[in-house]
């Protein structure tokens, strides 16, 4: 009998717990068609939570992408636009077709690296803290400082610093344009490109701005136009304000006839900008 009493009074606390599920699952709000949408998004996304983006991470990212479709150009998640895969999913998602090639950007560092120092610096090791005691250590007042902020926030490790000359390196294959190295960077010498940029200048010192105390280094642009003159199809510019060249690359030919001109080498084809192919260089320069 106490058998019978027990099953009616756990089939009975089942049936009342059956009933209220249904009842709470019929009177609380369904999910929005937006919350699903921003899922569908997320799912689309890196994960990285990085914030180049300019949102805090993934989600608040895609739940403003499923609002406004037009973020997706406006604030680019770069590692998606360079994802063949990712961006094909997003498209699905959201209807829409993303134009990458106007979109797709790779950093470079504008700084060859062979600046001196000025002195020991023995402070907080990083490129901020040396640049706000009198504007760093280095002889160049645009001099890279060589202590990796810019590889600390990096997600991709597209970055490192060259011990031999002092200077963070940024390797193109990796690097997905996110914008986080340019943002950290003190100096300002770290630049986004277009992703198929064929020739980079690699300097950033500017002779308008001259700053008492400093100079550029020995190997530095000096500004002599040589590159400019060297071009057949005016893809160099030379900003006057600046004095220092710029390039359509919508123009460039890749014939290296400015890489040839540059009395210092400040100038240097795309393809050859990782560390790898840097070391190289460096060593077929010193057997030569």
């Amino acid at each position: 009998m106490d058998m019978i009493w027990i099953i009616l009074i756990l089939s009975a606390i089942g049936l009342v717990s059956g009933i209220l599920i249904f009842i709470v699952n019929r009177a609380l709000p369904k999910e929005s068609e937006s919350l699903k949408k921003a899922q569908k998004v997320e799912a689309c996304l890196p994960g990285y939570n990085c914030g180049a983006c300019g949102y805090p991470g993934c989600f608040a990212y895609a739940q403003a992408v499923a609002k406004d479709k037009s973020l997706i150009t406006k604030n680019p998640c770069t590692t998606v636009i360079q994802n063949e895969k990712m961006r094909s999913e997003l498209e699905e998602v959201l209807d829409i077709k993303i134009d990458a090639s106007a979109m797709n950007k790779k950093a470079v560092v504008r700084c060859y690296g062979v600046t001196t120092p000025l002195g020991d610096y023995n402070g907080i090791n990083t490129c901020k803290a040396a640049n706000n005691l009198l504007g760093g250590f280095k002889r160049c007042p645009y001099g890279c400082l060589g202590l990796g902020d810019c590889a600390k926030v990096c997600p991709q490790d597209a970055i490192e610093v060259d011990k031999a000359r002092n200077v963070a390196v940024i390797d193109p294959d990796k690097c997905t344009g996110c914008g986080l190295c340019v943002n950290e960077c003190p100096k300002n010498i770290i630049s986004l490109v277009p992703a198929d940029a064929t020739i980079v200048y690699r300097c950033s010192y500017e002779p308008v701005k001259n700053i008492p105390g400093r100079e550029r280094c020995d190997e530095g642009c000096i500004h002599c136009r040589k590159c400019f003159k060297s071009c057949e199809y005016d893809a160099i510019i030379w900003n006057n304000e600046k004095n220092i060249p710029e390039f359509d690359f919508s123009k460039c030919t890749l014939c290296g006839e400015c890489v040839e001109a540059c009395p210092h080498n400040r100038l240097i084809k795309f393809s050859e900008l990782s560390h790898k192919e840097q070391q190289k260089l460096e060593k077929e320069k010193v057997n030569s």
